[in-house]
């Protein structure tokens, strides 16, 4: 049964923010919102979150993992980014977009697009992921709480709890946070390419 806290969406309390924390070191498997909609998400490096992930949403091994970063420097970690490509993410983080880079070796290899060696990387413009992450003091390995056939994410914690209760281990929830996913954008190939518009103006990637 999943635990489920209820957090103020600008204002969220530390004690639970610091328990979902624990939850995610110890191993848990959690719902969270984000500024576009719910993520799933657990710890880095994590092969049994991984494994969760891929049977709740069924993916295949070519789905792009997300790191949710806290900042440029968590981010810098885990992507290689040359200075160009630097200054058009800057331009728009935080914010709702995930973009595909070349990974470093801090990235899991489970994690990692089987061909392709990149992995997604975002940094979220919302007060409860920023929250958990500087509580955490690391990403959150996370993807979009999709359901398979299903053409839109929940919005509502309260039914993400009611519907995944037998496979989460938490819930946070403060409020709805919307439908619509990030907008991604592959950098890999030192262009930018629109691989899904969602959330994030595309006007400065095209």
């Amino acid at each position: 049964m999943a635990k489920y806290f209820d957090v103020h969406p600008d204002n969220p309390q530390p004690r639970a923010i610091g328990q979902v924390a624990d939850s995610v070191r110890e191993g848990a498997l959690i719902a969270y919102p984000t500024d576009s909609c719910y993520a799933l998400g657990c710890r880095l490096g994590s092969r049994d979150g991984i494994d969760r992930i891929r049977a709740i949403r069924h993916l295949d091994d070519r789905h792009h993992f997300t790191l949710v970063c806290q900042d440029f420097a968590q981010l810098g970690q885990f992507v290689r980014i040359d200075n160009d490509v630097f200054r058009a993410i800057k331009a728009c983080t935080p914010g709702s977009y995930t973009f595909i880079l070349p990974a470093t070796r801090e990235v899991p290899r489970k994690m990692l697009h089987p061909k392709k060696k990149t992995v997604g990387v975002r940094i979220p413009d919302h007060v409860v992921t920023q929250a958990l992450l500087a509580e955490l003091g690391e990403p959150l390995l996370s993807s979009t709480l999709l359901l398979p056939d299903e053409d839109e994410p929940m919005t509502q914690g309260w039914e993400i709890k009611d519907r995944l209760d037998h496979v989460l281990d938490a819930v946070v929830d403060c409020g709805e946070c919307g439908t619509e996913p990030t907008t991604v954008i592959d950098f890999s190939g030192g262009e930018a390419e629109i691989v899904r518009r969602g959330a994030g103006d595309t006007s400065l990637f095209e």
